[in-house]
């Protein structure tokens, strides 16, 4: 009995990894990729207000407020849609993974909702884009093509 609940189980376990994993996978690159596309068109429709908050209000260091203005803007705006299309999801998830972790030490810290910001990047960096990605596909022709 206790063998045949066991394989059940297994089986359902399968059956997630194929069918309910590249959804959840894919709900979180959707998910992580608007918050920062929101925060990207703030800055793209008032560059001079994020000009003003990085110069007044944001500690970052190091970065003149123009280039930090512009290279989050750049990032918030760019990194989501190679999030959305699972195309090089590892290297998007570390870039958006490194400006959390300047919002949360710099700008805003102690901030709850950046730590759920960061175990989805950190899914996605660690697991990459799942079966419904560019990444997929692409490493799939690519594993055939040298197996012919």
């Amino acid at each position: 009995m206790s063998n045949k609940l066991l394989c059940v189980y297994c089986g359902l376990c399968q059956k997630s990894n194929i069918y309910v994993a590249p959804m959840v996978d894919l709900a979180m690159r959707l998910f992580i990729g608007w918050v920062f596309w929101k925060s990207g068109m703030t800055k793209f429709n008032g560059i001079d207000q994020a000009i003003f908050l990085f110069e007044y209000e944001y500690n970052v260091p190091l970065l003149s407020p123009d280039i930090a203005a512009y290279l989050a803007m750049s990032a918030e705006l760019a990194l989501p849609v190679l999030l959305w299309l699972g195309l090089g999801t590892r290297l998007a998830a570390a870039g958006l993974a490194i400006m959390t972790l300047v919002i949360e030490i710099f700008v805003y810290p102690n901030t709850t909702e950046h730590y759920y910001w960061l175990l989805i990047l950190a899914s996605l960096w660690f697991r990459g884009g799942g079966a419904l990605s560019l990444d997929y596909l692409i490493s799939r022709r690519l594993v055939n093509s040298q197996s012919n």
